[in-house]
């Protein structure tokens, strides 16, 4: 119930009067029935605008940290999480991972829309980053077609490491559903599942018209603190050694 509140009463309409959100492709949205909104990761935005887009609920998984604050603090924090379409990860699979797996499969039975970012982190520089396989064996296990999408000028709204950057006109396009029952019973196949995530992620260059990196995120963002680590390094050298 806080949820609908949230989006066509309180927050939504704010976001909606002073960023005027636009989409494309909304009809491959099935307007009931699981399905698996595979998205591109700009921002923190990125769950607060894409979902503003289309009718029905998306549902996130969040730390489970999330929603155990104690006071006051911990009881807001739990209402704003779980009010704006996230749910904690199930911790009793023995990984973060297989806890996120397990909660949308439990979402997805139940006929709900899971959003889920490939990548796994937000990108630090606009490029698009390889795929994580969780996305693949999601649609394989719930037996549900993947969504691909992109998510576009969120990161011109607030930029990585900014709470905001500047005014400007986010969109969302929404690319035709993709069937994988063709791998039904496979997902336990790690060719099939770099497969089905490498071609969602295509889908997801496609739209977006990002520069795409066949490296994770994560591995791309150690790589390039270390490299200005290693430059700030030879400035300061530079700067001190003798003639």
């Amino acid at each position: 119930m806080f949820y609908w509140f949230l989006k066509f009463l309180a927050l939504g309409p704010v976001l909606k009067l002073i960023f005027r959100p636009w989409a494309a492709g909304t009809e491959n949205v099935p307007k009931e029935g699981p399905v698996i909104l595979a998205s591109n990761h700009l921002s923190y935005s990125d769950w607060l605008f894409m979902p503003l887009v289309i009718p029905r609920r998306v549902t996130f998984v969040a730390k489970a940290e999330y929603f155990e604050g104690a006071g006051v603090k911990g009881w807001l924090q739990k209402k704003f999480f779980s009010g704006s379409g996230q749910v904690p990860i199930d911790r009793t699979s023995g990984s973060a991972a297989a806890g996120a797996i397990k909660t949308q499969l439990r979402l997805l039975s139940e006929g709900e829309v899971c959003g889920i970012y490939p990548e796994g982190t937000r990108s630090h520089d606009g490029r698009l980053y390889r795929g994580r396989t969780g996305v693949a064996r999601l649609a394989l296990e719930a037996g549900v077609p993947v969504i691909p999408l992109a998510v576009i000028g969120t990161d011109v709204v607030a930029p990585p490491g900014k709470v905001f950057g500047k005014f400007a006109r986010p969109g969302v396009r929404f690319g035709k559903p993709l069937d994988f029952s063709r791998y039904e019973g496979m997902q336990d196949d790690r060719y099939i599942l770099r497969a089905i995530t490498d071609e969602i992620m295509y889908e997801i260059m496609t739209l977006s018209d990002q520069e795409y990196v066949d490296l994770y995120a994560q591995d791309s963002k150690k790589r390039d603190a270390k490299a200005a680590a290693q430059a700030e390094a030879d400035e300061v050298w530079e700067e001190i050694r003798p003639d």
